[in-house]
């Protein structure tokens, strides 16, 4: 799909030679790829040396779903991803891009970590991408630099510290926390990794790296724990710290939560398509068209494919009409683009009714 060197720490990832236009791709719409940070992607390695059998997992800061998609890609079949966000708006642009990934064993969530406490549900693997002072965005957004204070830095380790303690309780003995965020600073990082370790009980655990990577250990020297720092202009990426926590205790089984505990969350997405009636009808969900297997002959072929022309497929994403051939039947149609379905039209036989999300619609095709 793309021309370009291989992220040598994630599976299937790839450094681009030039940045294209990305929203003027339909396929990025049909979810056959996402665009994030190369360090983010160390996540990849993470998932791959220590989960090899179903789980459940909680991704607790998860927008836009960078790592959420990332998560899934890498997790055994059979695993579950709740994949959260406690801000709504964020919330909303996260469960866009989970849909368009078109996995079924997905939730997403919009809670705070006590949220999840009071539910009493059990997770296996606990990602904590925790809010940060930002410092690994200096070189590229100014605006960090300008919000950068000490004081901001106090008290952004407290708010993790408050977050970690919190979703502590539902992760399992012998369960896996990874902690990361995109800043450098010994009180976000390595003095929380420390007081995870000593107060609320785990062990830190390596992840296997190559020396051409230029990924750097902790800045405390009286730290000899691993932990990975990525630092613009030493490792290729952007910033971040990442390190993975076991949790002191006998490694229970994975058991998939209840339907109880998940009722007590506020979910947006369950991974089940559900379509809205209207009168006599019944309106497919845009999610069943991503549902995967996308492919053409794949989902459950009870809607007839039509595939697109990349200018039609952009014609679509922008929701404007689109002309069908005469022979497509009436009815709901799944229309895409080189094979992967975008969404559903309704064709009336003299028109076709676009229904691409209007919130999702590209802007401008300029």
């Amino acid at each position: 799909m793309f021309d370009g060197e291989s992220v040598p720490w994630c599976k299937d990832a790839y450094w681009l030679k030039d940045r294209p236009k990305f929203t003027l791709d339909p396929l990025l719409h049909a979810g056959a790829y996402y665009v994030q940070e190369a360090g983010s992607m160390f996540l990849d390695q993470v998932l791959r040396q220590y989960v090899f059998t179903p789980v459940c997992m909680l991704d607790l800061c998860a927008a836009p779903g960078g790592k959420s998609t990332l998560a899934r890609a890498a997790l055994p079949e059979g695993s579950l991803l709740i994949s959260n966000e406690p801000d709504c708006r964020r919330a909303n642009i996260l469960m866009e891009n989970m849909q368009k990934q078109g996995h079924h064993d997905v939730y997403v969530t919009n809670n705070y970590a006590k949220d999840f406490q009071a539910s009493k549900i059990m997770l296996d693997v606990i990602l904590t991408d925790v809010p940060c002072s930002g410092e690994g965005l200096f070189r590229r957004d100014e605006g960090a630099i300008k919000e950068w204070s000490v004081q901001n830095v106090r008290k952004c380790a407290e708010l993790q510290r408050s977050i970690v303690e919190e979703i502590w309780h539902c992760l399992r003995p012998g369960g896996l926390l990874i902690y990361s965020t995109c800043t450098f600073n010994l009180q976000e990082d390595e003095e929380n990794v420390r007081w995870i370790m000593e107060e609320l009980g785990a062990d830190i655990l390596p992840v296997e790296t190559r020396k051409e990577w230029n990924i750097t250990g902790s800045l405390l020297g009286s730290f000899d724990a691993p932990v990975y720092r990525f630092i613009p202009g030493i490792t290729r990426s952007e910033g971040l710290f990442m390190c993975v926590l076991r949790k002191h205790g006998e490694s229970q089984s994975c058991h998939r939560p209840v339907e109880k505990q998940l009722k007590r969350l506020r979910i947006l997405y369950d991974g089940v398509p559900k379509g809205e009636r209207k009168g006599k009808d019944i309106i497919p969900s845009h999610a069943e068209a991503l549902l995967a297997p996308s492919y053409i002959g794949g989902m459950d072929n009870a809607y007839p494919c039509v595939e697109l022309s990349r200018e039609d497929a952009l014609r679509y994403l922008h929701r404007e009409a689109i002309v069908l051939s005469d022979d497509t039947p009436k009815g709901y149609v799944a229309v895409t683009y080189n094979g992967l379905k975008l969404g559903f039209v309704k064709n009336l036989g003299n028109r076709a009714n676009n229904l691409y999300p209007k919130e999702w619609a590209i802007r401008n095709l300029n």
